[in-house]
């Protein structure tokens, strides 16, 4: 029960909140974190691609051994290393029990690992790219790499708003429980309780998306009554925004040392 209970306690509402701040506003320290976001884009532009095309298995598994050594670098939270993990035993358990159940046998275990393998790189490339960068770094690379201001300044906006919200059905979220009767009994296992929350969790999005959209609406009328249209597209506005944008040697070193292992993998693989 201490187990459980410290489980629980790990997964609440309030710690999710505080991975999301660490993940957003306190990773800005790793060597990763200090490249310029068109290196991290550019990085990310084969590892975000290029598995779905390669059937190497010696490549893959190279491309994940590198992957995995920048989420290392990165310092992501065990949240979000969680949430992929159980992402991907649930994606490829789901293909298998489908394979099995149509009429195929255990060789289906090589192509779904296989499978695996590849999503695991995109998703590790993922978390290392946009959680080394905070909403407003993710925001001036969008831009500097030709993407609309509505839209960088809408990822943005998204990533601060995060927090916030996660923390106003925190509230809903008790209110009902404090409104409400718990089971008097509890069931085997607990499953009485499980669903009496899973209830709670369900009912709380729909005052949430009501706040949301009154949120979202005040927001847009604060943003038109700056100016906000003509800041998205004024060249000026753009200039004086990417005027932060530096790529350094610790930029093109990082590029080199990744074209030389991708380098290497290949030929590695093509030969063995």
């Amino acid at each position: 029960m201490d187990y459980a209970k410290n489980m629980m306690d790990k997964l609440s509402i309030e710690q999710a909140k505080i991975e999301l701040l660490n993940t957003a506003y306190a990773n800005d320290r790793t060597a990763i974190a200090r490249l310029d976001p068109r290196t991290l884009f550019l990085w990310y532009a084969f590892f975000g691609i290029a598995p779905w095309f390669i059937h190497n298995t010696i490549i893959l598994a190279g491309l994940l051994a590198f992957t995995v050594t920048t989420t290392i670098m990165t310092k992501v939270s065990r949240l979000i290393l969680l949430i992929l993990i159980l992402g991907l035993l649930g994606q490829g358990g789901y293909l298998l029990i489908a394979s099995l159940f149509f009429g195929g046998d255990l060789a289906v275990l090589q192509p779904l690992l296989l499978l695996t393998v590849k999503l695991a790189v995109i998703s590790l490339a993922s978390i290392t790219v946009f959680c080394s960068m905070s909403p407003e770094k993710l925001s001036i690379g969008l831009l500097s790499i030709g993407v609309p201001g509505q839209v960088s300044f809408s990822i943005s906006y998204g990533y601060r708003m995060l927090p916030v919200l996660l923390e106003e059905y925190n509230h809903v979220f008790m209110c009902y429980r404090l409104r409400g009767k718990a089971p008097e009994k509890k069931g085997l296992l607990y499953w009485r309780m499980a669903a009496y929350f899973v209830k709670l969790s369900v009912i709380s999005f729909y005052p949430l998306l009501l706040s949301t959209a009154k949120r979202a609406r005040t927001t847009v009328e604060a943003l038109e009554t700056k100016g906000s249209k003509n800041a998205f597209t004024n060249p000026a506005v753009k200039k004086l925004k990417l005027s932060s944008l530096r790529m350094g040697g610790q930029d093109y070193f990082f590029l080199a040392i990744s074209f030389t292992f991708i380098t290497a993998l290949f030929l590695l693989g093509h030969y063995y």
